[in-house]
């Protein structure tokens, strides 16, 4: 599939356009800034998966109470280095920041702390709460599953088991730069960036999919059904599923995501999804954040930082420009993306504004 034109728009303007439009459909000003704020985000740092082509599905979650404006965590049981937090079906832009605030103080504390977040609407990309523990000087370790989002095939299976299943890992590094950091799907690509694919956006690798016949393949049909230009995209409607990154590798990660952040925090596994009536579709996140103070290094950030150097100063492969270190490829593209403008699909940016229209907004200029 060729890539489609594109609608490049400035930072400053689509955040106060999606957060006109969460406003509009019913949360506070603030609440609707801050997931504007988190979605674009995601786009500035290069993952258009979780960023604003996710807001039609977002309006029509809170539309059908699937997802509720206004929450906050409750706190289920704590301890001095641990707590089960209940997200409250809240909108994973609001509950991602007090769960993450809730561990940092703990860790602060007691050098540790383990924070179970169950009931969350979708926490988006993983990467921010990483950051935010990061600018307090913390390491953090984060295991995400869905409840209810059965898409990706087990390794040597076709039938849907597991969701996309992320993990982040986060590391500090000095006041104002950015963090050491390793966010990634355990499936060969996320669902969204099926979804952007979809809309006429970068193509999936081959084989990112695999049909219910174990052929593979590289078609979002296979997991979205027959596609419309600008029509919505329901993975249910689909025969195929995603596939685990690396065979068996992606898959047992993906399994363990489930144990950790589906079956410890006391939420739901991706599945079985019921036969009868509708479950919610909620994510569960695991999360462990550690104070390097109260470890063996003297001075962790520097000692990090020399690593990362002796690793960037590697010799090239053929066809190499250099060697990157994790969270390099994000900071570069929100560099380029806060100087020059995001780029949409035009078929994202359309459903963007459609959604807009539908609760009496105009397209901004």
């Amino acid at each position: 599939m060729a890539d489609l034109p594109t609608h490049i728009i400035a930072v400053d303007v689509l955040r106060r356009f999606v957060g006109d439009i969460f406003t509009a459909a019913g949360t506070a000003r603030d609440e609707g800034e801050r997931i504007a704020h988190h979605l674009v985000s995601a786009n500035l740092t290069g993952h258009d998966s979780h960023g604003v082509i996710r807001v039609p599905r977002y309006v029509q979650n809170l539309a059908d109470g699937d997802v509720l404006a206004g929450q906050v965590i409750s706190v289920v049981t704590e301890g001095p280095t641990h707590a089960v937090l209940d997200g409250n079906l809240g909108f994973g832009q609001t509950i991602g920041p007090l769960a993450v605030d809730y561990g940092v103080a703990k860790a602060r504390s007691e050098g540790m702390a383990v924070v179970a977040l169950r009931n969350a609407g979708h926490i988006g990309r993983i990467g921010d709460w990483g950051e935010r523990a990061a600018k307090s000087g913390l390491i953090s370790l984060h295991f995400v599953n869905v409840a209810g989002g059965e898409l990706v095939a087990p390794f040597g299976g076709v039938d849907r088991r597991f969701s996309t299943n992320p993990v982040c890992i986060c590391i500090p590094m000095e006041p104002g730069k950015p963090p050491l950091l390793l966010d990634f799907a355990t499936s060969v690509v996320a669902e969204g960036k099926a979804l952007v694919a979809s809309n006429g956006g970068k193509p999936l690798p081959d084989g990112a999919l695999i049909g219910p016949d174990g052929k593979l393949s590289s078609d979002p049909a296979t997991l979205y059904g027959p596609l419309t230009p600008g029509g919505p995209r329901a993975a249910g409607n689909g025969p195929g599923a995603i596939r685990a990154f690396g065979d068996h590798k992606g898959s047992g990660l993906a399994f363990m995501c489930e144990i950790l952040a589906g079956v410890l925090t006391g939420g739901a596994t991706s599945g079985p999804v019921p036969t009868e009536g509708r479950r919610k579709i909620t994510n569960g996140m695991l999360s462990i954040y550690l104070d390097p103070d109260h470890f063996g290094s003297q001075n962790f950030v520097a000692e990090a930082r020399a690593y990362a150097n002796y690793v960037k100063a590697s010799r090239v492969a053929e066809d190499v420009a250099e060697v990157l270190v994790p969270g390099e490829p994000e900071a570069r593209t929100r560099a380029d993306r806060m100087k020059n403008g995001v780029p949409l699909q035009l078929d994202t940016w359309r459903s963007i504004v459609a959604t807009a229209r539908g609760l009496g907004l105009a397209e901004p200029n």
